[in-house]
């Protein structure tokens, strides 16, 4: 039996540090700091910290191959094994990040169909030459190009550097990796079926678009022997809109049906969770719509796993995941009796707001231009820079500063198609201003501090998830943070002030 190495104390400092690098959230200023900190640079560009970082990473394995043989991290025992073993890790994704980047591009491209990646084996092989097992190796692969796919669809789907959209983006990368990404790897990879999401925010926010980031950043297994993944990522995202339908068809839009199972059923039809794969996700939008009926259907379906087609004794098994998002205010359709308990603790592993745009604006007023830069290259390719200008001038002309937006993110991308015409926008005079109800019913004096604080509390929870954070924020005891926070919520997004008045 080959002799146990050990690390030198220099080597095991590097080391521990490449490790808060690797398990670090991406999109938190933790990572940035994390890189620099193993880097040995206090201040310092994050792309340079990270090639420094990543050049001496590779000198430090090195040394550690004996005799010019491959580096096995099994010759190391107890952490220093987990060390070795993640610092290998590093290094060989961020050696093949490009690739994996590539592929993601030529599997956009190639649609359903799973595009081969010899690379993908040739990194395989090299963790098979490190001391990993196939079943490990293989399982390394398919978290390399998650990460990647992760990383591409949270920055490219929600675009913004305001504090709640970085907020946002930590959020969905947790959501997809867990708070602690050590638990991901031991064993939630295969796991995260059973963990659901729901996406709270106006009409227009953008939940679909986080939704989308989601449901196609998920464990897809990698196959050595056919050198490719199990399938295409663009085939594991499977939306519906469930207020299109009438009551009597999303059962069987959801479920389908056999031929005859009712009048009009002359053929066989497939619902989204016959269509959703393994290692897939379905999208309910707007889920505060449905009767009690469906909600009963749908709260079995995640509960046991399984459904039957409308008409059928089939019994099929559903083993994606379910997001879930609506614009209405949980709170008091539950209070209403038109939502159920049971069905909403089923739905609420994860509660996500997603900002409205004033907010965003009000926090960092800059990122109207990167919105409106990435909607026009979106609808136009190349972005001129005079028309870059020229849409920007015409929106303030028109809005003026302090417009609310109130149809978000979807207003402004339609907003910026009428200026493409007409060369102006005047803003949406007729909506309803429910977003601004609270500050509204603030300036006028109409709060009293009960029902200030516990708005202010539920808006915190909401963004930052935790009772803990919202109380440093306010400088409240967590207990009585909690108690606002899970408390009956004042409907302001109704528009409905006079709750105010009542607390």
């Amino acid at each position: 039996m080959a002799t146990l190495l050990r690390l030198s104390t220099e080597d095991r400092g590097f080391f521990e540090g490449v490790t808060r690098c690797a398990f670090a959230n991406p999109f938190g200023d933790e990572r940035q700091e994390a890189d620099r900190r193993a880097a040995g640079l206090a201040t310092g560009d994050w792309d340079q910290a990270l090639g420094q970082l990543l050049g001496e990473l590779e000198r430090r394995l090195a040394s550690l191959s004996a005799d010019g043989e491959v580096l096995n991290r099994r010759r190391y025992a107890g952490d220093e094994a987990e060390l070795v073993t993640t610092g290998l890790l590093f290094h060989l994704f961020h050696r093949n990040m490009k690739r994996f980047d590539e592929l993601i591009q030529r599997q956009i491209a190639a649609g359903d169909e799973s595009c081969e990646a010899p690379f993908a084996a040739e990194v395989f092989g090299t963790l098979t030459g490190h001391g990993f097992s196939r079943e490990e190796a293989e399982r390394f692969v398919a978290i390399f190009y998650q990460l990647r796919r992760a990383f591409h669809f949270i920055s490219n789907s929600l675009v913004g550097e305001s504090a709640c959209m970085t907020q946002l983006r930590k959020r969905l990368w947790d959501n997809i990796f867990t708070n602690d990404i050590h638990w991901y790897v031991r064993g939630f990879w295969s796991r995260m079926e059973d963990f659901s999401t729901l996406l709270l925010g106006e009409t227009g926010t953008g939940k679909g678009a986080a939704a989308f980031a989601l449901g196609r950043s998920g464990f897809i297994p990698f196959l050595s022997a056919r050198h490719a993944f199990a399938q295409s990522f663009t085939r594991a995202f499977v939306p519906i809109n469930l207020s299109q339908y009438p009551e009597t068809l999303i059962e069987s839009e959801l479920f389908g049906h056999r031929k005859g199972a009712f009048t009009g059923a002359v053929e066989r039809h497939e619902g989204v969770f016959a269509r959703c794969s393994p290692h897939g996700a379905i999208f309910l939008d707007e889920i505060g719509d449905v009767a009690e009926p469906v909600q009963i259907k749908l709260l079995q379906v995640l509960q046991q796993r399984v459904f039957s087609p409308v008409g059928s004794h089939e019994t099929l098994r559903f083993e994606g995941r379910v997001i879930a998002a609506t614009n209405k205010d949980l709170g008091a359709l539950r209070r209403a009796g038109s939502f159920r308990d049971d069905f909403f603790y089923r739905l609420c592993s994860d509660q996500i707001e997603v900002p409205p745009l004033r907010l965003r604006l009000r926090e960092m007023p800059s990122e109207l231009e990167s919105l409106v830069r990435h909607m026009l290259q979106r609808m136009c390719g190349e972005v001129d820079g005079d028309v870059l200008r020229s849409v920007l001038s015409a929106l303030r002309r028109g809005v003026g500063k302090g417009y609310a937006w109130p149809g978000n993110v979807r207003e402004l991308e339609q907003a910026i198609r009428c200026v493409l015409l007409t060369g102006a926008y005047q803003g949406d005079g007729g909506a309803a201003r429910n977003g601004d109800a609270w500050l509204e019913a603030l300036e006028r004096g109409e709060l009293t501090v009960k029902a200030l604080t516990a708005d202010y509390c539920r808006r915190l929870f909401r963004r930052y998830g935790r009772y803990e954070e919202v109380a440093r924020r306010t400088g409240l005891d967590w207990r009585t943070v909690k108690k606002y926070a899970d408390g009956p919520a004042s409907r302001f997004a109704g528009s409905e002030v006079s709750a105010a008045r009542e607390t």
